[in-house]
């Protein structure tokens, strides 16, 4: 039987990343969140979890009583590190990821996990605050790395960038190998077509409309290279290429903010896209900018909608008005990406084997090679002054190296394991060590011939044995 794992859940919104974490075998015992339309929605669809409601630096000694927890996970507010906000560093709500450390601190999790925006990572003006997040779970014990996920690369039928934070309680990490990790669940996602198409129009009872903002013609438009971006329209909500992947869905959604979708291109099999040849003609100067309502075929996404392309599960009940749903599922971590972050997280813990064939993209090579350079350099060549014992060197070299990049021992690998199960993990050190010979040979480094020739310089100390 697969063990359960034990989490915490803060700035828990709707709970998207509460289902992923929870499919990847999380059993959440508490979570916090303070808006009230949330904690609505949250407890209808998670009643099996302890919520407690209100501000979470009011109850971080509650929290704090929960102990033998795997993990702690959340998204605290980014409001003032987002590029679509004001990006003020004194913004209340951007010092919430201090208190989420302050409840790691105090619970000790053997893992944690926090999301925000992509520029939290990338920006100059927030290095000062990504690294004191980095330093800060190292102070409290942990190895801490930041991983830019794209959620569209794992199936997510929605480009959404955002950082992931993820440390480790007294156990150093391997950046390569989570990234390898995270490289195996990689896959091309649906399109927003097949994700919606099945719902029927806006206003039908599967499909409820929920957004009446108007769509106008933008009388100067700004005009971009593809008709999905710029705004041939007023307002931020753009159209959604039907055959592709989502834009980002803001928590904003709800008036013309809202994404736009052709129903005639979806569903009454029109020919013509409309915004497509629209585009076009503005670009070639065949039509000339006006001001003017847009053909009715065009109507804005509507919630339901919105909650699938955050991969919500269709039963999903969200509570509390019609902006108030928008802003939870806007709000959210698609479910499916959370579930990807959940099973790498708990396959470090378990520290799994990564399966070497898909291990080190040709992206890391540059990396690797100044590593394993530096392995070769500082190796003990004293157990290898016996040219005979060369094809054991190697096969030691092959061991440590694995070490080295995080590859876990045989003997953290196969506790629990039947006999044949343990003689399949044989086969696999094997493999590894293989693995790391052609490693070394695609880095051009040669271990074989860096032995030897720290023998020839040693030959006087380990003189050559006797035929």
């Amino acid at each position: 039987m697969a063990k359960k794992y034990r989490g915490i859940s803060l700035f828990s919104g709707a709970g998207g990343m509460d289902i992923g974490f929870k499919r990847a075998g999380i059993e959440v015992l508490v979570a916090n969140e303070i808006d009230k339309h949330a904690c609505i929605t949250y407890n209808y669809n998670h009643s099996e979890s302890f919520l407690i409601r209100g501000d979470i630096r009011e109850h971080i000694e509650e929290i704090g009583e929960y102990d033998n927890i795997d993990v702690i996970f959340g998204g605290p507010p980014c409001q003032g590190f987002s590029v679509a906000g004001k990006m003020d560093p004194y913004d209340e709500r951007s010092t919430l990821i201090w208190s989420f450390l302050d409840v790691v601190k105090k619970v000790k999790p053997k893992s944690f996990v926090i999301e925000n925006v992509k520029a939290l990572a990338t920006l100059k003006k927030w290095s000062g605050v990504k690294n004191k997040i980095i330093q800060t779970s190292n102070d409290m014990g942990y190895s801490c790395y930041p991983f830019i996920l794209n959620s569209a690369e794992f199936g997510v039928p929605q480009k959404r960038e955002r950082v992931f934070f993820i440390g480790f309680k007294d156990k150093h990490v391997n950046e390569e190998v989570l990234l390898s990790r995270f490289d195996k669940y990689k896959c091309n996602p649906k399109t927003i077509r097949e994700i919606i198409g099945h719902l029927g129009p806006a206003g039908s009872e599967s499909n409820p409309k929920t957004c009446v903002a108007k769509i106008t013609l933008a009388g100067k438009p700004v005009m971009r290279k593809s008709p999905y971006a710029g705004m041939i329209f007023n307002g931020i909500g753009r159209p959604l290429n039907l055959d592709g992947a989502s834009s980002t869905l803001p928590a904003s959604m709800g008036g013309n903010k809202t994404p736009i979708v052709d129903e005639g291109l979806l569903y009454n099999n029109e020919k013509d896209d409309w915004v497509v040849e629209y585009h076009k003609g503005l670009r070639e100067g065949m039509i000339e900018p006006k001001y003017g309502e847009a053909p009715s075929r065009l109507r804005r996404l509507t919630a339901k909608e919105a909650a699938l392309l955050q991969t919500f599960p269709e039963d999903y009940e969200f509570k509390g008005t019609k902006t108030a749903i928008y802003k939870q599922i806007g709000n959210a971590v698609p479910c499916d990406l959370a579930q990807v972050v959940a099973n790498v997280v708990i396959e470090e813990l378990e520290n799994r084997l990564v399966n070497l064939n898909e291990t080190l993209k040709e992206s890391s090579f540059n990396n690797l090679k100044k590593v394993v350079q530096e392995f070769v350099k500082e190796r003990d060549w004293e157990k290898f002054h016996n040219p005979k014992n060369l094809s054991m060197s190697i096969a030691i070299e092959s061991a440590e190296l694995m070490e080295l990049f995080q590859w876990k021992s045989i003997e953290e690998s196969v506790n629990g394991l039947s006999s044949e199960d343990r003689a399949n993990i044989k086969d696999e050190v094997a493999d590894i060590m293989i693995y790391c010979l052609s490693l070394c040979n695609k880095l051009n480094i040669d271990i074989e011939e860096a032995i030897l020739k720290k023998m020839e310089k040693n030959k006087k100390k380990y003189p050559k044995p006797n035929k």
